[in-house]
């Protein structure tokens, strides 16, 4: 057996079944609800002007962003405006790259929402939650309606001795990655393997794919049912599970309960051994909530084959990234729409996300290996 451990992002299995509880510090007194206020609207400017460089803007395309409308009582640092800058020209770079593979958004809308404030002398820290969505714009004609995702961050300020406050820093604070406008380029972790695991065969992301029809009315899996529970609870979690964003990321986790969902049954055993896949109240198996150790099961026990192209897959079908090409995988995430033009939509946890085309995945991480699984 492999003495792995366990990757979801590199951290402890740790579940969190109270995530997403919000609270504010009793030190928050320092600074008064007018400012908090405007906290929370530099916020909603920021991740706006994020997702707005994305969007196919025929009216307005030279829309001042919205950032630099605050000054005085609030508003960025120089330094944070020129990474801000930065963050813009390269998501719009993602722009350019998406309209090449045939996607484009034709409106979008941010809003944030503050979840704690804590407040030590000059310095406060700012729990937010970012909840985006995007139109997809009709190039094909079949695209889905919408895309969404939130995601959580960490906002710093800091006070002068006048009280003006400036937002100096901000932080991801999901343990997964892949938010539609995340600019940075996710950090990658290690695992450790034998000789007895499986490799995986790399997929292309060329287009067009080579055909690979899959049976959506077999009779061993529902295929539908994975993907129903996928957009079911892809932002509220199913409490029949523990989740997993504090310990290291859901995403693996959230594919396999949607798998269950689905028909696949469980291996019970020793949680550690990799050919094992199970869950119940008190544990749940490596190859469960693990990216590398779901791919070992999936692939030793057949449940699934490799594809040679991402755009092979199917509803209920898997894709797995390798951030860096290391060899160690990164991230899970499940079909749960495809077009009639050949275009597989993903949704994922860490961060939640619903129905983003595998374009999108491709453009944003052009520089990633990609496993692709028909289940």
């Amino acid at each position: 057996m492999a003495a792995a451990s366990s990757v979801v992002a590199g951290a402890a299995m740790l579940p969190n079944w109270s995530a997403g509880a919000s609270s504010v510090d009793a030190g928050d007194t320092a600074v008064d609800p007018a400012t908090k206020a405007t906290f929370q609207r530099l916020a909603d400017a920021v991740f706006t002007d994020r997702t707005d460089a994305l969007v196919d803007r025929k009216q307005n395309p030279g829309r001042t962003p919205l950032t630099s409308r605050f000054s005085g009582d609030v508003q960025l640092s120089s330094s944070l405006e020129d990474k801000e800058d930065s963050a813009l020209a390269s998501l719009r770079s993602r722009k350019s790259r998406l309209a090449g593979l045939g996607e484009r958004y034709s409106e979008a809308k941010t809003s944030v929402s503050m979840d704690k404030t804590r407040v030590q002398g000059r310095h406060a820290t700012v729990q937010v939650t970012e909840t985006t969505t995007l139109s997809y714009e009709k190039v094909h004609g079949d695209e889905p309606k919408t895309t969404g995702f939130q995601a959580h961050h960490e906002l710093t300020f800091t006070a002068d001795k006048q009280g003006d406050w400036q937002l100096t820093g901000i932080r991801d604070t999901d343990e997964g990655y892949l938010a539609v406008n995340q600019p940075a380029a996710p950090l990658a972790a290690a695992t450790v393997a034998d000789d007895d695991t499986p490799e995986a065969v790399r997929s292309a992301t060329t287009q067009p794919a080579p055909s690979k029809p899959k049976n959506l009315s077999s009779t061993t899996y529902d295929y539908k049912a994975m993907a129903a529970y996928a957009e079911k609870y892809w932002s509220r979690y199913n409490t029949a599970y523990p989740n997993y964003n504090s310990g290291g990321g859901d995403c693996t986790n959230f594919v396999s309960q949607s798998l269950k969902a689905g028909g696949w049954k469980d291996v019970a055993g020793s949680s550690s051994d990799f050919h094992k896949w199970f869950t119940n109240s008190t544990s749940q198996s490596d190859s469960w909530v693990g990216v590398n150790e779901f791919s070992w099961f999936a692939l030793s026990s057949k449940r699934v084959t490799s594809l040679a192209n991402v755009y092979q897959m199917d509803v209920g079908d898997v894709l797995q990234m390798d951030f860096d090409k290391d060899g160690s995988k990164d991230h899970t995430m499940i079909v749960s729409y495809r077009s009639s033009q050949g275009v597989p939509y993903l949704t994922y946890h860490s961060t939640n996300t619903f129905r983003r085309s595998v374009a999108s995945i491709i453009a944003s991480y052009p520089n990633s290996a990609y496993y692709a699984y028909r289940t």
